[in-house]
């Protein structure tokens, strides 16, 4: 599904991430992980769309833009925004509502199931100001739900939650695998990629190491991985972007 050739991204012709190499097949339940600074939210930008290529190019097979749910991390949503449950679930159904949509009636079904899947019934007319940090994780997968996307990805979704919101949402990215839907989470637990991912791309700039989770987390790249983003230069020249290198 997704294809990466000598794939740099980054910001102000300045690299995030290095002549990345990468094939990832459909329906894989993928965790991306990586110390600090390694460039993982930043593929999540490129893969969207958000972040043009420095060089190479980015292949989505078989799928559009338009059927990716993505998930940034909570502490990029503005919680403060006056709208209630049901009006951020809602958003998730903006491929047939438009910009300027209405829910009907049976949209407002669809968003009661999908608060019922999230263990959020009864939340649907509280204001998002008003949500835990968990209340509002499984909102937003409430959205996701809702999005019914064949690629999914997530940016640090178990972050600053409690356990049991963890357990079932893990469970609810176990049944959309199920589905054969594709799955990239960038997460930071060790331990919970262990358990709950099959595949592990190690990211530190550059690709340390992808396929089998138990090939890829490994005490020795990790130490390759810690060892890469140390020695960055962050006064490295720019990339030069040329015609050819952009899809």
């Amino acid at each position: 599904m997704l294809h990466c050739e000598n794939l740099t991204l980054g910001y102000d012709r300045h690299p995030a991430i290095h002549h990345l190499n990468l094939d990832v097949p459909a329906g894989q339940l993928l965790a991306i992980v990586g110390p600090n600074g390694a460039g993982k939210s930043t593929l999540l930008k490129g893969i969207m769309g958000q972040l043009k290529p420095l060089q190479g190019h980015l292949q989505l097979n078989g799928i559009e833009r338009e059927q990716i749910a993505y998930l940034p991390q909570q502490s990029r949503i503005d919680r403060q925004f006056p709208i209630s449950v049901t009006e951020l679930v809602g958003m998730g159904l903006w491929h047939k509502l438009g910009s300027f949509g209405r829910l009907t009636k049976a949209h407002r079904h669809q968003i009661e199931h999908a608060l019922q899947a999230v263990g959020m019934q009864g939340f649907a007319n509280r204001p998002i100001a008003s949500l835990s940090g968990g209340q509002m994780q499984r909102t937003l997968f409430a959205r996701l739900y809702l999005q019914n996307a064949e690629l999914i990805l997530l940016d640090e979704p178990f972050n600053a939650i409690d356990s049991r919101t963890c357990q079932d949402l893990l469970q609810l990215l176990q049944h959309w695998h199920q589905q054969g839907r594709t799955i990239l989470a960038v997460l930071h637990d060790s331990e919970q990629v262990r358990h709950h991912f099959p595949y592990s791309l190690l990211l530190a700039r550059q690709l340390v190491a992808y396929g089998a989770t138990t090939e890829v987390l490994t005490p020795e790249n990790w130490q390759r991985a810690r060892h890469q983003i140390e020695s960055f230069d962050e006064h490295a020249p720019v990339c030069h972007q040329s015609e050819k290198d952009v899809a």
